[in-house]
């Protein structure tokens, strides 16, 4: 048997159930973003819900808890909190009471995913569907924020890359939709998990194509409705590693780029890690003598660096040594050799043959100082691809946007009764909102444009707003699918 999701959660959880007042019926409790560290983001991307929801409140909580024998799971927990809390020191007549009810009495509402939320406004709210399960609203707060706060951190970030290689594009770029490929996700060996990295592989997908985290696609597939028959959901290209470059020997490098782009390769993409000994002298010895058979073939020959300050290497190290191959970097150098265009904006745009990718220890800052290069020194931006890892998407924790989960709002006797923390030592940031809360979409001439917080409204006012129903009685609400994820995002 796997492990059942009523372990799914913190010791301290597991008696709260006792130690909220008596004659409590029901909490309410919400999640937020409540801040960013970065300062470029004000707003988070919703994501990851949809997959929360079918994979731990739907399949594993049925298949794991409410399939398998009551006596079997609830001597299990117990056993769990015996051995560690001590003999006896949490009952089980609650959780004896939800297997027998046989769902999850939760109703849980949140933003489409796809929004870009602002800072402090809930993006999701949860509550109880039976008083006598009150308790399981704030139980369920350790694996929601364990769940969701990951997908969301990685679509935000992704988004932002989007909106710099955007704007970057429409400045410099005859052929802007090619940022659709050019942050591309390198990051899956670098995760925690091979969980993480499928969930962050998905949230990347939401603003880009370009991907090598192949069960991304995968989930993407289980959870949000896409087919890669049907539509472009991921893609990648060929590409070497150190270890076919260090085999074919340094004495014959030469011949095998040759070989790699004439007999195993002939007509389509492939990137070669170029930096094994000298990326320079590639750049300036065996890409000319390759030049002929490069120019003539069907498809392009993508050169990936992979060691050294991206920034010089990409555009030029203006301390080096003048009119040196380091000074004058990979964009210029492979100019020199295989030339371009000029494009209707002004800038250079190299021959389509040839191109180039850098994927190690790329940041937004970096991207965003290595495209502002490029178009200081007249090229397009879309020049060069970005491989984004695991320094961008798993170099990040639940508090870069300071996400948390609380309660505002209960029942205790019949009573309805607002509810809010603001401690005095605190900056601010973890005062909470109060009540019960409703989230109002602001409309535009092209759509939804922002999103408005009114706190402490009535039962009914709270029914209304842009939080919709994703999870009810143990049953997934709207469903929604990748193509409606990335247009909602792509219109801002």
């Amino acid at each position: 048997m796997n492990i059942s999701p009523i372990h799914f959660s913190d010791f301290y959880k597991t008696d709260h159930r006792r130690q909220y007042p008596a004659g409590t019926e029901s909490v309410y409790s919400n999640m937020t973003a409540r801040g960013s560290r970065i300062p470029e983001i004000d707003k988070v991307v919703v994501f990851g819900l949809q997959y929360f929801v079918l994979e731990y409140l739907v399949k594993r909580f049925n298949a794991d808890f409410f399939m398998q024998p009551k006596e079997t799971v609830i001597a299990a927990y117990k056993r769990r909190l015996d051995n560690a809390l001590g003999l006896g020191a949490v009952s089980m007549e609650h959780m004896e009471a939800l297997h027998d009810l046989g769902y999850l009495p939760i109703h849980i509402k949140a933003l489409p995913e796809g929004s870009r939320c602002p800072m402090r406004i809930p993006f999701v709210t949860i509550t109880e569907t039976k008083p006598e399960f009150f308790w399981l609203v704030n139980f369920l707060e350790t694996l929601m924020s364990n769940a969701i706060w990951h997908p969301i951190t990685t679509a935000t970030i992704a988004h932002e890359y989007r909106v710099l290689l955007d704007a970057a594009a429409r400045k410099s770029s005859d052929c802007p939709g090619f940022v659709e490929w050019q942050g591309h996700d390198f990051s899956m060996r670098g995760h925690t998990s091979l969980e993480s990295s499928c969930v962050s592989g998905m949230a990347h997908l939401t603003s880009f194509y370009g991907t090598d985290t192949i069960p991304a696609i995968d989930f993407l597939e289980q959870y949000y409705g896409a087919n890669s028959d049907t539509e472009n959901i991921g893609n990648s290209v060929y590409a070497t590693e150190h270890s076919v470059m260090c085999m074919g020997g340094e004495a014959t490098e030469l011949d095998t780029f040759r070989r790699l782009i004439t007999e195993v390769y002939p007509k389509s993409i492939i990137s070669i890690v170029s930096d094994t000994w000298d990326y320079f002298g590639i750049l300036t010895e065996t890409l000319p003598i390759l030049k002929n058979e490069i120019m003539a073939r069907d498809g392009k020959v993508v050169i990936r660096p992979d060691s050294g300050d991206p920034v010089k290497i990409v555009c030029g190290d203006p301390d080096a040594l003048f009119d040196s191959p380091e000074s004058r970097g990979t964009i210029q150098l492979l100019w020199d050799v295989f030339g371009g265009t000029v494009n209707s904006k002004g800038y250079k745009e190299l021959d389509p043959h040839i191109g180039a990718i850098y994927g190690d220890s790329i940041t937004y800052d970096r991207a965003k100082q290595i495209t502002d290069t490029l178009m200081n020194n007249g090229f397009a931006s879309t020049n060069i691809v970005f491989g984004i890892g695991s320094y961008t998407y798993q170099y990040v924790t639940r508090d870069t946007f300071g996400f948390a989960i609380k309660a505002t709002s209960g029942v205790i006797n019949g009573t309805r009764v607002s509810i809010a923390k603001n401690p005095k030592t605190d900056n601010g940031l973890k005062k909470s909102a109060k009540g019960l809360l409703r989230v109002d979409a602001v409309k535009g001439a092209h759509g939804v444009t922002g999103f408005t917080l009114t706190e402490d409204v009535t039962q009914g006012e709270e029914l209304e707003g842009a939080l919709e129903v994703i999870f009810s009685d143990g049953v997934p609400g709207r469903q929604q699918t990748l193509a409606e994820i990335r247009n909602r995002l792509a219109r801002g």
